[in-house]
């Protein structure tokens, strides 16, 4: 018996000193424990700003990431897509074309860019193209001899050539500095690739091209004309009558006939 009085009090007082230690500790109220206490509390205040600008932090960065993720939308249509076909002719400037379209609900600015300025060149290097519209712009290429005993069709050029675009408030004179004014909103297209295309030999690449650079140069002609002139008319030996002269001397002869009657 003695013995289970001793294990009975011994267990009693873990128990006990078990159920007293959280007491104990809150409380003492100028000892250590209570600096102990309070500094979680004030951690767990602070702690809701700091997991706030952590969570802020983190939104953004998965924002980012979800962007990046996201297609790029295209504001332009080409035709071709990501090609542009030269006659090869070791030697000689050629030329090639490619259509553009704004496809967007907004007025578009489209820029050219080269890996080979001296060399290459485009005729627009850049426009505005309001919704829908579109223009065949022409790009002018330098053809180098093959080397090293190359075969001439088979020579690879590393010439490429990129077409940005940017989204604009409206109709408006184009000037290459909006790209750099607005980085952050300038859209990569496209990359394009040099393909050559034997001349003496018919396909249907080639034959495109040639009604691309026919329509081209024809346009190019057109804006050439001065515009028709939509102002006075002339009438008889060089007499200007405009609709305005026409009603004031019909009124003025109906004035004069009343005048004789009365």
């Amino acid at each position: 018996m003695a013995i289970d009085t001793d294990q009975k009090s011994s267990s009693d007082g873990k128990v006990w000193g078990f159920f007293k230690l959280p007491f104990r500790h809150t409380g003492n109220a100028n000892g250590t424990t209570s600096s102990s206490s309070s500094a979680p509390h004030l951690h767990t205040q602070s702690q809701p700003h700091v997991e706030g600008s952590n969570h802020h932090a983190s939104a953004n960065s998965v924002s980012s990431v979800a962007k990046s993720l996201l297609p790029t939308r295209r504001r332009l249509k080409l035709d071709p897509a990501n090609k542009l076909y030269f006659p090869y002719e070791p030697g000689k400037q050629t030329r090639s074309a490619v259509r553009i379209k704004n496809t967007s609900k907004s007025y578009t600015a489209f820029k050219f860019q080269t890996t080979a300025p001296k060399s290459c060149f485009m005729r627009p290097p850049g426009a505005i193209l309001a919704p829908g519209e579109s223009i065949i712009a022409t790009v002018f290429k330098f053809v180098e001899q093959p080397e090293n005993n190359e075969k001439p069709m088979e020579q690879k050029s590393r010439v490429k050539f990129k077409i940005m675009s940017l989204k604009v408030k409206g109709p408006m004179d184009y000037v290459p500095e909006l790209f750099d004014e607005q980085k952050d909103q300038v859209t990569i297209e496209q990359i394009l690739r040099v393909v050559f295309l034997d001349p003496k030999r018919p396909c249907p690449a080639l034959e495109k091209l040639k009604r691309q650079l026919a329509d081209a140069d024809a346009a190019v002609e057109a804006r050439k004309k001065p515009p028709e002139d939509a102002g006075p008319r002339l009438i008889g030996e060089g007499l200007v009558i405009d609709e305005w002269k026409e009603r004031r001397e019909r009124y003025l002869a109906r004035q004069q006939v009343e005048v004789d009657s009365a």
